[in-house]
């Protein structure tokens, strides 16, 4: 791996998973086909709680992989590793695509985790932040400034004819950037459902705005390179199979895929309530789809897009067909 890459140690996701570790042997079975999975932030976040079920569950060795986790900085940062062949498949928003093809970075959607965007839009209830205009003067955090969070953070001031001179934007990475919210340093974030959660433990009251209602934005997406999806299509198609059936499974009961988690994860095992808070809000407002488990509408990502372009973020629109692909969705 390149001595570059701002990587959590493999040992720091592989005591998250410790519990969730299957093996060929284990299980009897031929050898398992081994995957690297690149994930944008810590395996702690209960965004990649899809993964984490699908892995205790044995979805993924039931499609005879073995996944090696690897956390680097943030989505963008994924898609351009896996355009290096630093990785074989990775976790970022369906925006992605979107934002690094224009630069040359040949990485597509494969699979896009829920109808509705991954970021929230959150606020400290005693800032009086009603719509995106009040941000004028105001400090927000992002997970980092290579994370797409903060090109979000980017549409959601162009909504309020703002430009990211008119604010402070902090990255404070996984932790800080819902702690300078809680501390007041932050008068908000964009990121996360459970960094709002985390805030509300210390007792600080916040809102929540689906970024969707500002700025056009889609889930959180698992994605590969385009010379991945060619020359190994099968495996894409597992991965893809297995994470699907994890995240149907929370979104039809939550509580039950929360007692699952925390018994699978043991830095969450006095958390019962918490993660069954949160997991149950990506239920309600993130995974739930018109279209099947996984899909992308070429309409919207279309549109958020043509917002990206509008806005400036980036310099030109890319061939639609070209960010995503549905081939690997389940009942295809």
């Amino acid at each position: 791996m390149a001595g570059g890459w701002r990587v959590l140690r493999d040992a720091c996701v592989a005591g998250a998973f410790a519990a969730m570790a299957w093996s060929a042997q284990a299980q009897g079975t031929a050898p398992l086909k081994e995957v690297t999975f690149l994930l944008a932030a810590p395996p702690g976040e209960l965004a990649f709680a899809p993964f984490m079920l699908a892995q205790t569950r044995g979805y993924y060795a039931q499609e005879g992989l073995k996944v090696r986790w690897i956390a680097v900085h943030g989505g963008a940062a994924v898609g351009k590793q896996l355009a290096a062949g630093n990785g074989d498949i990775g976790d970022a928003l369906g925006d992605t695509p979107i934002l690094l093809r224009n630069n040359g970075v040949n990485v597509k959607g494969v699979a896009l985790l829920g109808g509705h965007p991954l970021h929230q839009f959150i606020t400290r209830a005693d800032r009086t932040i009603a719509q995106a205009s009040d941000l004028r003067g105001r400090t927000l955090s992002v997970m980092s400034y290579e994370d797409t969070s903060y090109y979000v953070t980017l549409g959601i001031l162009a909504a309020g004819k703002l430009n990211k001179s008119d604010v402070t934007i902090y990255a404070g990475g996984p932790n800080g950037v819902w702690q300078d919210v809680a501390n007041g340093r932050s008068d908000g974030l964009v990121g996360t459902p459970e960094w709002g959660a985390r805030v509300e433990e210390t007792g600080v009251k916040v809102h929540y705005r689906p970024t969707d209602q500002l700025t056009p934005g889609m889930g959180q997406a698992i994605i590969a390179s385009d010379k991945k999806i060619a020359s190994d299509p099968e495996m894409i198609s597992k991965f893809v199979r297995a994470t699907m059936k994890a995240m149907t499974e929370i979104e039809a009961d939550p509580v039950a895929a929360s007692r699952a988690y925390v018994g699978a994860v043991p830095s969450y095992a006095d958390k019962l309530d918490f993660v069954t808070k949160v997991l149950t809000y990506y239920a309600k407002y993130v995974f739930p789809s018109r279209l099947r488990p996984g899909e992308f509408d070429p309409a919207i990502v279309a549109h958020v897009q043509k917002s990206y372009v509008d806005k400036k973020v980036v310099r030109a629109a890319q061939p639609v067909e070209s960010l995503y692909t549905n081939q690997f969705i389940p009942g295809k």
